[in-house]
């Protein structure tokens, strides 16, 4: 039975900006709190909103990720003042004040530290590694010479010749998503690294299908694991995912109840990303905790017929009772056929019309699609691939008929 307002004596508090996870909690009667930025606050005095505004942004360019928490005690003493015993991270940039605000919180600054594993790509490796998951060889670099010696170093490990030379890639090393990632083929392609690239990430190339996990983890034990394939890198994916792949899932979620050891997490939810190659071998990526993009959390509500928001909070909290749990999460292997996104970035320095073609909206795995033309049409520049700007749904009982169209138009012109 879900608890009620009367029942929980505390506050959540959601730390960022997330319609649906204010919607979820909301939806669960629990007490809650929202620490977002300075641009939504009209927005939730409008709709009656409980709001602490901070500028996240602007700690952002000011406080390093590591100096966080001893700059978050304003904020605390607010949290305090409203009851809250709970803080949950809906973005990426907002993990560390969770953590931070949980740390003082419960006090134990080990909380504080334990997510900044999640934040900086290289100690997440180490970690991993010192866990006994596969990862790539990594290194750290701060200049464009040492990327180069790796580079030289990785490929003269294979006995590659100048012609056929393995890439490496360089990751920033608390930026998520694509932001920050440059694959290196040559030394010229070192050479047009910028300085803010540096100190930066390492990493020999793996070969493999990538995929996401999304778990859901309460008392070190997973309640539920999601299967994301990635089908065109950055662009789209499927839930649950083809039949080759969900045939590893026992392999799959052995490396991730190791890495739940590994990192030793109680509750909450984790987003890892793995390789598997086509010998079934498993290479730990990296890991995030938080709210997954991509529209993911859409595709398995979508399959699963469950509120994976609703349920990020719940096994968050240690005090949610395993019966509410049990009641929420289907059986994994029960989906309802497959669901699929397909995020659009504009190719075009300013956008004249939508291009949808009509072949599309008469695909039968076809679901909807949320583009339209802006108002302001001028696309704005973006490290990385940027924010979409629209995401097309498929959902099928067939897998083909949703895995197909994500490839076939992950290079269509949808804005002209």
């Amino acid at each position: 039975m879900t608890k009620t307002k009367r029942d929980i004596d505390y506050k959540t508090a959601l730390i960022g900006w997330s319609l649906p996870s204010i919607e979820a909690i909301d939806q669960l009667n629990r007490p809650f709190v929202i620490v977002g930025p300075p641009g939504m606050e009209d927005y939730a005095k409008k709709y009656d909103l409980p709001y602490i505004s901070w500028d996240f942004e602007d700690f952002k360019k000011r406080v390093s990720m590591e100096e966080v928490c001893d700059h978050c005690e304003e904020l605390y003493n607010k949290l305090e003042k409203e009851n809250v015993k709970l803080a949950i991270p809906l973005f990426e940039d907002t993990v560390e004040w969770a953590a931070a605000i949980n740390s003082r919180l419960q006090n134990d600054p080990k909380i504080f530290k334990h997510a900044l594993l999640f934040r900086d790509k290289a100690k997440m490796k180490r970690r991993a590694l010192m866990g006994g998951l596969k990862v790539g060889v990594f290194e750290e670099a701060r200049d464009k010479e040492e990327v180069k010696q790796f580079l030289r170093r990785i490929n003269d490990a294979l006995l590659k010749e100048e012609e056929e030379i393995d890439p490496i890639h360089v990751k920033a090393f608390n930026k998520a998503g694509d932001v920050g990632h440059h694959i290196i083929r040559s030394e010229k392609d070192a050479d047009q690294l910028k300085g803010d690239s540096f100190p930066c990430l390492l990493e020999s190339h793996l070969d493999g299908v990538e995929v996401s996990c999304e778990v859901f983890i309460h008392n070190g034990k997973i309640q539920f694991l999601n299967i994301t394939e990635y089908i065109v890198f950055g662009y789209s994916m499927m839930a649950p995912p083809s039949p080759p792949i969900e045939k590893q899932r026992k392999k799959i979620r052995g490396a991730v109840q190791a890495l739940i050891k590994a990192f030793d997490i109680k509750h909450g939810l984790i987003h890892p990303e793995f390789f598997i190659d086509e010998n079934g071998s498993i290479s730990f990526i990296e890991v995030a905790n938080r709210i997954p993009g991509g529209n993911i959390f859409d595709l398995i509500q979508k399959t699963y017929n469950f509120n994976p928001f609703q349920a990020y909070i719940l096994v968050s909290d240690p005090n949610t009772p395993e019966e509410e749990l049990k009641k929420l999460f289907p059986k994994e292997n029960k989906a309802k056929g497959h669901a699929g996104s397909l995020m659009v970035y504009p190719r075009v320095e300013k956008i004249e019309k939508l291009n949808v073609p009509q072949e599309l909206e008469e695909h039968p795995g076809f679901d909807r699609h949320t583009m339209f033309t802006p108002v302001q049409r001028k696309v704005e520049e973006s490290e990385g691939f940027g924010n979409p700007h629209g995401v097309v749904f498929f959902h099928h009982d067939e897998y083909d008929h949703v895995k197909q169209p994500l490839q076939d138009y992950a290079e269509h012109d949808f804005f002209i």
